[in-house]
């Protein structure tokens, strides 16, 4: 199976296993008047039993990405995790409700990968390969 050209993974580091169930969301910036930031939604996903979501955009160049609208470009991004259902099915509270992340993608051809690592009170990330 083809990935979109943008993923992610996020894991659990308090207890050292995926995150299932993360609500994410894919942002694409638009510049705003009077200096306002304006992102608007692009894709969306829940993270599978291995905490990953590969396919919230089509495969590049594919034809359901034509037909979708749903070409990546470059340019501004944002990718915001909603973790804080995740912590609640296990019984333990979240300080962070939401994980924003912006990132900038130069390169449209290449494969954009976010992995985030979370706790109930810490959450760090990279750009994955």
């Amino acid at each position: 199976m083809s990935k979109g050209p943008i993923t992610c993974h996020v894991l659990d580091t308090s207890l050292g296993r995926p995150a299932e169930g993360v609500e994410v969301n894919i942002q694409i910036y638009h510049e705003g008047q009077r200096n306002v930031d304006i992102f608007s939604p692009f894709a969306h996903g829940v993270t599978d039993a291995d905490g990953r979501c590969m396919n919230m955009l089509p495969p590049r160049g594919s034809e359901e990405a034509r037909l979708q609208h749903k070409q990546v470009d470059a340019g501004t991004y944002k990718i915001v995790f909603k973790p804080k259902e995740y912590f609640e099915k296990t019984g333990r509270k979240c300080f962070y409700p939401w994980v924003e992340i912006t990132f900038e993608i130069e390169n449209p051809e290449e494969h954009y990968h976010i992995p985030l690592l979370i706790t109930p009170y810490s959450f760090t990330t990279y750009r994955g390969s």
